[in-house]
Parts: C-alpha cells; sequence; structure tokens
C-alpha cells in the first residue's frame, strides 16, 4: 500500500513538474460514492436488492423455526427414545444446523454477486462519465475525494467536476 501511494506520488510530482514546465496544470476532484448514490438506477438497484435480500431472509427464517421445531421436538423426547432413536435426533439436529448455516453464508454470497452484477454497469457508466469530463475540461486527473483520501484541496488549483459529470450523466 505504501509503495503504491509513494509510486502515486512520484507520478504526480512528475506530472506537476511537467506541468510546471508547460505553464497549466488542471485537475478536478469528485465524490465518487455521492455521484454513485445519485444516479436514479442506483436506487432502482438497491430497491431490488432490499427485495431479494427480504426473500432469502424469508427462507432463512423457514429453516430457523424448522430447527427449533426439531429442537423442541428432541427436547420433549428425549427422556423417552431409546439410544439409536436419541442419536438419530441428533444427527438430524446436527444436519438440519448446518444446512441452515450453510445456507445463509449462500444468501450471502448470493447477495453479494447480485450486488455487484447491478451495481457494477452503473460505476462502468460513472466511470465513463469521468473520463468524458475529464478529456473535455482538460483534466491531467481526477481525484476521488471519498474517504479522506486528500484531505487539502487548494481551490486555486483544482476544480470542482462533479457538475460536469452529473450533467454527463443526465444526457
Amino acid at each position: 500500500m505504501k509503495r503504491i501511494l509513494s509510486l502515486l506520488l512520484l507520478a504526480l510530482t512528475l506530472s506537476a513538474a511537467t506541468a510546471s514546465a508547460q505553464g497549466t496544470f488542471s485537475f478536478g476532484y469528485i465524490h465518487y460514492d455521492s455521484l454513485l448514490h445519485a444516479m436514479p438506477e442506483y436506487a432502482a438497484a438497491q430497491a431490488q436488492l432490499a427485495q431479494l435480500r427480504q426473500q432469502y431472509e424469508k427462507e432463512a427464517t423457514y429453516n430457523e423455526k424448522n430447527f427449533k421445531r426439531l429442537f423442541a421436538d428432541f427436547l420433549q423426547g428425549q427422556k423417552d427414545f431409546p439410544q439409536n432413536i436419541l442419536l438419530k435426533r441428533q444427527r438430524d439436529l446436527q444436519v438440519a444446523m448446518e444446512r441452515s448455516l450453510a445456507y445463509r453464508q449462500e444468501a450471502d454470497s448470493l447477495l453479494r454477486e447480485a450486488e455487484l452484477e447491478m451495481i457494477n454497469p452503473l460505476r462502468q457508466r460513472l466511470d465513463a462519465a469521468i473520463r468524458d469530463v475529464g478529456t473535455e475540461q482538460g483534466y491531467h486527473f481526477i481525484l476521488n475525494l471519498d474517504h479522506n483520501a486528500c484531505p487539502f484541496i487548494n481551490p486555486a488549483a483544482g476544480q470542482d467536476a462533479t457538475p460536469f459529470v452529473r450533467e454527463k450523466l443526465a444526457q
């Protein structure tokens, strides 16, 4: 990570030196996540994910109720069960618990995949808009200010590219 940051700093320094020699150096800055979340398609994707999450949760709740029922039956009859039935019921409980846990893990994995499938096209569209704005505005680069990546930017040196990207996305 430090190596990447060092290389990035070196590249920026070299770019700045080159730009200073040429006399002009411009860059833009944006908040990527804000732009992504402002896209109407993002809200639709989040609604679809919430619906899918609700369906998976409903099935997981069903599995948990089934397990609780099996467990209650086991507790109620364990004094009266012969040893072989007691062992079978214990195995059934173990299998039901493992199945329930495996389902939860699979559901989480499927939700992550679904989110990627829904959000990646939006990210690609946003990335294309950012590239277009960078080219049109003549920026050397566009910084993403999310996660406090760049705590200070001299307003005289850079330009907020957010309005240009929003305009590009609206087209």
